[in-house]
Parts: C-alpha cells; structure tokens; sequence
C-alpha cells in the first residue's frame, strides 16, 4: 500500500498529527488546507527560500511516495 507525504519547502511534515495520506489527491487536499493558513500575510516564509509568494507556493513543497515494503 502507497501512501503520500507532504513535507512544506523546508522539509517539515505540513500536519503533525497525520504525516502521511492514502492518496496524491488526499495529501493535495491537505496542502490546500495548509496554504490557507498563510492568506493573510499573503506569503509562505522560508528559512531556505525566504518568501514564497502563495501562488507559487505548490512549487516549493515536496510530495513523496512512501509505499510499505
């Protein structure tokens, strides 16, 4: 079984309380949740990127294929 995780532009797990989702179209939905968090001051800060303007946002995170061996 394959699942998905979703890890922000600096390399962190985006919710700690369910790090890794059962499909690509649920860890999108999850990051779509995430994103929101940010609207406000209309930027995601990165220690690596510096800010990342939302838009551009999906470009930056790392979505990774995790499958149980």
């Amino acid at each position: 079984m394959k699942k998905f995780q979703v890890l922000s532009p600096d390399r962190i797990t985006i919710e700690f309380d369910k790090p890794y989702y059962a499909s690509k179209d649920e860890a999108f939905e999850a990051f779509d949740r995430w994103k929101k968090r940010y609207e406000f001051q209309g930027y995601y800060s990165s220690n690596d990127h510096g800010r990342i303007p939302l838009e551009e946002l999906e470009d930056y995170v790392y979505v990774r294929e995790i499958s149980n061996n």
